[in-house]
């Protein structure tokens, strides 16, 4: 990671103040100051399509809303989609580095593009949404859902690790805080992470970020529906979702070590909080929607 910080001081990156046509939002590693994390969000008319080059990154589609169809190496992935993150798990594709790409929309809609720079050339590849492995995650006010159809033991990439997080109105999720910022074997790896949020309803929420070494990023935000928060060390958490409104995130990763493994280590004052989840229920309201392959790993 270089350090810099092409957003100025603040890490908090506000819905329109990263669109670049055709993209409504575009961080790429230069634009977020480090080297291999990026995120892009393709809204698209109905019949609409936009062509794009994966140049030295791979990336994987995910509907955000509406279903498209993807042309790349010669095939073509129909993705379903979904009317919206809270409405259910969606299928994606998977477009190698040094490919051509189309995505088109006949009904038009909103397509997340996460992606990371890699090495390899993997196959491209279609994800299929009842494959996702949606898992439950924490209890009581710390319960949560997450669909992990890119985590690092799910699906296969390069670099690139991504997952979904929807968080129930009232609960905390990235709690306790924990950092991925240095790298110990086995117990800690380096990642750049991107959140980008969606909050149900219209409400806020809120993110806190906490400095894991002098001068590191401090931050307590409130953020809506399309702002993005860029995470280059740090304890990230509480995600906090406030009373009446669901937030979703997506979590975009990707870092410079040997395997591709999400490895992290929790806040010395706040990791005791894991040892209560066996002793409270999940939240009732979750899955607030599944597949059929729901996991419970607290």
């Amino acid at each position: 990671m270089n350090g810099s910080r092409p957003y100025g001081d603040s890490p908090v990156v506000r819905a329109g103040s990263a669109a670049r046509a055709p993209y409504a939002l575009d961080i790429g590693p230069e634009r977020a100051g480090w080297d291999r994390s990026a995120l892009r969000v393709l809204e698209l008319a109905p019949g609409g399509s936009q062509g794009l080059s994966t140049a030295d990154s791979e990336w994987i589609v995910l509907p955000l809303a509406g279903g498209c169809t993807v042309v790349v190496d010669g095939m073509s992935i129909e993705l379903r989609g979904r009317s919206g993150v809270f409405a259910g798990v969606t299928d994606f594709a998977y477009l190698p580095r040094d490919a051509r790409v189309q995505i088109s929309s006949g009904a038009g809609g909103r397509f997340a593009l996460a992606g990371a720079k890699c090495e390899r050339r993997l196959p491209a590849r279609y994800g299929p949404a009842p494959e996702v492995p949606v898992e439950l995650r924490g209890s009581g006010s710390c319960s949560r859902q997450v669909n992990n159809f890119a985590a690092a033991d799910t699906f296969e990439c390069d670099r690139l690790i991504a997952v979904e997080v929807l968080t129930p109105g009232g609960n905390w999720s990235s709690f306790p805080p924990h950092k991925h910022d240095e790298y110990h074997p086995g117990e800690e790896s380096v990642l750049e992470e991107i959140y980008y949020f969606e909050i149900a309803d219209g409400g806020p929420g809120y993110h806190r970020v906490s400095p894991s070494r002098p001068g590191g990023t401090d931050l307590l935000a409130e953020v809506r529906t399309g702002d993005t928060v860029l995470i280059p060390d740090g304890w990230h958490g509480p995600s906090m979702a406030t009373p009446g409104h669901h937030m979703y995130y997506l979590n975009v990763m990707a870092g410079p070590g040997a395997e591709r493994e999400w490895l992290i280590r929790d806040h010395p004052d706040h990791g005791w909080i894991r040892q209560t989840w066996d002793d409270q229920p999940t939240d009732p309201r979750l899955p607030l929607y599944g597949n059929g392959t729901q996991e419970d790993r607290r």
